[in-house]
């Protein structure tokens, strides 16, 4: 029992540390989970051991991942995107399985069956890591944010048969397809069972859970939910994860959608970090290190092999380069529920153990160096882009036929929610304005009479220059992204370093950093809504209106330098 709790602690000591360390280099907490398996491991320092209890409650972590994924599925986003889906997505999980299928069977003489299961296996990418990244540098709705979550919409989907056929694979030859065909239509009476009196019953069900008014009774609800519907399909000769999507997708039909994703999250990031540290114990950094060669190669042939697949068929799609290598990027490394299914190839002795360790191997070092890519692609592809007058040129131009009678002008960068409320500010006050935004759905929606909004990247020069800075009296950065504002900034500063700039961001972290860059002023929406929310309350316990608001302006006189004297005189 000591032992036991020793070790309990150890693995929170090292999650928490590792974790930490991972948010401040800006990296999924996954990789972190990941390194605590590999070096605490038996084949690293033998501080954990492997353990049957300990992976039975990893494999949960699993069923609520599927769970989550079974949530986030939508018919109508599912329809809206159909031709990202099933054409582009499709066409890259096939491509990339059948390319990995033909160099293992080959090249590594590991047989078809094992070629297959590794070939699905790398063809699904990292829906945490490109996400996030693609959240983050405000690129979810640009055209390779698009094609790329198209892709990992339909990797998502693929997993479901990918379930059902492994164990029909590890069937004795005479049997696989009997076994193939017994467990596909034991899937479809199973789940069209499941999903036919699913909907009816799911609905019904949890209204009369929520009449009860009780958040306990409607976490345990929704764990039951979850463990029953995976227990179901266990038991029909199917995965536990299988039952877990189908309970996900039925819920995810209800009103009561968003209250279950935000109950069952913090089960899910727990044994779901559990089951990444399982995953890490499995890797042998000694036969790692000793066929250092074959990883390499192995990497190689996966990034550039998954890359080299999407870039052909964006570009067979008419897409322009620079879009293409965004998207083979994101697209090219291995993922989680890769992960999944290399690990369930290995339990039922799909894979030879070397091939087990050098694809495992390879897939993990595919998602640590993933993020570098994907920000050394974005930087190159800027580079390329800013060469290709001939792709520009329209662009360029829209963007100045849109600026050229305006004149002391304000140029708003990014047109999003908070970029047309100062732009309506700016024509009630009969100043005209110029937006750019790199979404093209801002851009459809069009500006308010006095005015334009045009597609362009605001980070480049030839872009700014046609919005007519050296005629705009402000520049206005109005979305939350700092490295890119530090970067418009800087490159606002090298032509007009008179003119104001007014800075958009999160939080107060990056004040300090972008006023050095030569921002005017830097407004933390943190700080704003602190403000209002602050003043509300003091008015409703009763201290007056005056006195409340002006608690507000002594804050914000002692923030913003420039409107200093007008809150002073207000006091």
């Amino acid at each position: 029992m000591q032992s036991h709790l020793f070790n309990i602690i150890l693995l929170l000591s090292a999650a928490v540390a590792m974790v930490a360390l991972a948010q401040r280099m800006k990296l999924p907490a996954i990789l972190a989970y990941l390194t605590i398996g590999i070096v605490l491991g038996p084949h690293g320092l033998k501080v954990l051991a492997e353990s049957r209890s300990v992976e039975s409650i990893a494999d949960f972590g699993v069923v609520f991942l599927m769970f989550s994924i079974g949530l986030e599925f939508s018919l109508s986003r599912l329809k809206t995107m159909r031709r990202l889906v099933f054409g582009f997505g499709a066409a890259q999980v096939t491509l990339t399985a059948a390319g990995t299928m033909l160099v293992t069977w080959f090249g590594y003489a590991q047989g078809w069956r094992a070629g297959l299961v590794v070939g699905l296996a790398v063809a699904m990418s990292s829906t945490a890591i490109v996400a996030r990244l693609l959240s983050e540098r405000l690129e979810l709705h640009s055209r390779s944010g698009r094609q790329t979550m198209g892709a990992l919409l339909f990797q998502d989907l693929a997993v479901v048969p990918c379930l059902i056929l492994f164990p029909a694979l590890a069937k004795p030859g005479e049997n696989m397809l009997g076994a193939m065909l017994i467990a596909s239509v034991q899937a479809v009476l199973v789940l069209g069972l499941l999903i036919g009196l699913g909907q009816w019953l799911m609905q019904r069900f949890f209204d009369a859970v929520a009449r009860r008014h009780s958040e306990e009774l409607f976490v345990l609800a929704t764990l039951w939910i979850v463990v029953g519907l995976a227990w179901i399909t266990g038991q029909s000769g199917m995965s536990l994860a299988l039952g877990a999507f189908v309970g996900g997708m039925l819920i995810s039909e209800t009103i009561y959608r968003h209250q279950v994703e935000a109950d069952i999250r913090p089960f899910r990031d727990i044994l779901l970090g559990l089951f990444f540290v399982t995953v890490g114990m499995t890797l042998d950094l000694g036969f790692v290190l000793a066929n250092l060669g074959r990883l390499l190669l192995a990497v190689a042939l996966l990034v550039a092999g998954k890359g080299l697949v999407v870039f052909c068929i964006t570009r067979i799609a008419r897409t322009p380069t620079p879009v293409a290598m965004r998207s083979a990027a994101q697209l090219a490394q291995a993922g989680e529920f890769g992960l999944v299914l290399i690990g369930l190839a290995h339990e039922l002795k799909l894979i030879s153990i070397d091939a087990f360790q050098i694809t495992l191997a390879a897939m993990l070092l595919s998602m640590f160096i993933a993020p570098f890519l994907i920000e050394h692609v974005s930087r190159l592809e800027g580079k390329l882009a800013r060469g290709d007058w001939a792709h520009q040129a329209k662009a360029i131009h829209d963007i100045a036929v849109g600026a050229f009678s305006l004149n002391r002008h304000v140029i708003l960068c990014g047109y999003g929610l908070t970029g047309r409320r100062i732009g309506e500010f700016l024509v009630d006050a009969e100043i005209p304005f110029m937006a750019l935004d790199v979404d093209s759905h801002q851009v459809k929606n069009g500006a308010p009479k006095g005015g334009s909004v045009s597609f362009g990247n605001a980070e480049r020069p030839e872009v700014l220059r046609a919005a007519g800075l050296s005629r705009a009296t402000a520049v206005v950065i109005a979305y939350p992204d700092t490295r890119s504002a530090e970067r418009v900034i800087r490159l606002v500063r090298s032509t007009r370093p008179d003119i104001p700039i007014v800075v958009r961001t999160s939080d107060d972290t990056a004040v300090r950093r972008l006023k050095q860059a030569g921002a005017t002023e830097v407004i933390p929406e943190v700080l704003e809504g602190s403000l209002m929310i602050a003043a509300e309350t003091l008015v409703q316990v009763g201290i007056p209106i005056a006195d409340a608001i002006g608690r507000v302006r002594a804050v914000r006189a002692e923030r913003y330098a420039s409107l200093r004297e007008f809150y002073r005189d207000f006091k």
